[in-house]
């Protein structure tokens, strides 16, 4: 189904942003050691401060260990140090960059996200003037060499790790697509009630306003014409009566192939998967109050959940009506559907409505045909 594909192509998208950031994270970070090493010592430093660093951004793609970020960020910045005054190697900087991008953007607020940031300047400048104070450079080559260098390193780190930001920020305005779709879905649903409601009131309001017009002209003049006219408004007012009953309890007799398309034709559109199942096809005498709880388990989907995929399995005696994203907390109260209940009751069936964890469960079973009540 195409909602299915747009969700395994998301997930896919994600999947795929990892792996390439992460291996790009890894080749750069090979090829400063490649390039930056001046002896095995050096390469052994830098290769722990890249190891720390997959390490930290491993965690951070799973959801693992979000406590030991920030001590993996102290590891890096210790490499860093010893690079700088020890290995005389800038790049080191290099994971710093990496982690300190990831713990700055999981801060909660702005000004913690300032407050870290300035920390990381501090530590730097003081950084540099430690070299300046101990290395036998002056302090411009040192600027040169240490500073914009690792400025150059820092920030080929801070753009990898962003790009992940941005993909994600792209595919979280997708979900948010999804949701506004699926609101829509419901709203058409909405429009669809209320016109069907227009159709039936209408007309029938504005034949009887002219009737009642007639008929009261004619009082005087023809009583019994004013009293036929009178009796049709009378049958008219009490047709207009039954069929709003039925539209409000969804009684008008329904196509129960329509009613599953129309299902996942709203299904689709909120970007949930549908999966129908066909066991057998619904006895008749079954059929409309099956496509009744479909209608209403539809909306009810579309209203109170967050579902993913949804699950429709048609028998000779029913429907079962299966969907994820229920979510935690109380049941939301369907009094469609419990009115529905007191309906199949009366027909000799019963109706389920449960929920599993994070699935829902709704299913109409009515006895088998030949079989008694």
């Amino acid at each position: 189904m195409a909602s299915e594909q747009t969700e395994e192509t998301q997930g896919r998208l994600r999947k795929l942003n990892m792996e390439i950031v992460s291996g790009s994270i890894a080749a750069v970070g090979s090829l400063l050691i490649a390039t930056d090493a001046q002896a095995w010592g050096d390469a052994l430093l830098m290769g722990a401060g890249l190891a720390m660093t997959m390490t930290v951004v491993h965690w951070w793609t799973t959801g693992r260990h979000p406590r030991l970020i920030p001590v993996g960020l102290a590891v890096v910045a210790a490499v860093w140090v010893a690079g700088v005054l020890v290995a005389d190697a800038a790049t080191t900087v290099y994971g710093v960059a990496v982690v300190a991008t990831i713990v700055v953007s999981g801060l909660a607020s702005r000004r913690r996200r300032r407050a870290a940031i300035a920390g990381l300047a501090v530590f730097s400048l003081a950084l540099l003037g430690v070299k300046i104070a101990v290395g036998p450079e002056g302090p411009l080559e040192v600027l040169v060499r240490f500073g914009v260098a690792s400025a150059a390193v820092a920030l080929g780190g801070f753009v990898l790790v962003a790009l992940v930001f941005a993909v994600r920020d792209v595919l979280a305005e997708l979900e948010r697509a999804r949701e506004r779709e699926a609101e829509v879905a419901v709203m058409r649903e909405r429009v669809r009630f209320a016109g069907d409601l227009h159709d039936i009131q209408g007309h029938t309001l504005h034949v009887v306003k002219l009737k009642a017009a007639l008929a009261r002209r004619l009082l005087r003049a023809d009583t019994d014409r004013a009293e036929r006219e009178l009796d049709e408004v009378h049958d008219l007012v009490a047709d207009t009566i039954a069929r709003t009953r039925d539209l409000a309890y969804a009684q008008r007799r329904l196509n129960l192939a329509a009613e599953l398309e129309n299902a996942k034709n709203l299904f689709e559109a909120a970007g949930i998967g549908v999966e129908v199942e066909r066991e057998g096809e619904v006895d008749e005498r079954a059929a409309e109050l099956v496509g009744q709880v479909l209608r209403e388990t539809t909306t009810n989907i579309l209203r109170h959940a967050q579902a993913r995929r949804v699950r429709i399995t048609l028998a000779p005696t029913g429907i079962i009506i299966t969907n994820d994203g229920a979510g935690p907390g109380p049941a939301p109260a369907l009094r469609g559907l419990a009115a529905l209940g007191e309906r199949i009751a009366g027909a000799g069936g019963t109706l389920t409505a449960r929920r599993d964890e994070d699935r829902f469960l709704t299913a109409v079973s009515f006895p088998a045909a030949g079989t008694d009540h």
